[in-house]
């Protein structure tokens, strides 16, 4: 994660704003108040890291993923195959 001042995020924010959405790059961006430093990545990634906050905290799902992987691990998973369903 990269860290930049205010005043260079400001000049330069069509270059940054398309560094963090093709790159997936996060900067800290500094202020001369420690307090008004921020974060700022992509909706992309922001809805991905939600998503993935929202998963772990799914004590239903989590539970469900770790019986499956443990499932997989000892070798009693079930192997289906993939069923094609054509469109009208």
């Amino acid at each position: 994660m990269e860290a930049v001042t205010y005043s260079n995020f400001r000049q330069n924010l069509r270059g940054y704003m398309k560094q963090i959405n093709e790159d997936s790059d996060t900067f800290i961006v500094t202020s001369k108040d420690v307090e008004d430093t921020v974060v700022v990545m992509s909706k992309r990634d922001y809805d991905a890291m939600q998503e993935t906050l929202r998963t772990l905290s799914n004590t239903y799902v989590m539970d469900k993923i770790r019986r499956g992987d443990e499932q997989f691990q000892t070798g009693e998973a079930k192997i289906h195959e993939l069923i094609e369903v054509e469109d009208d």
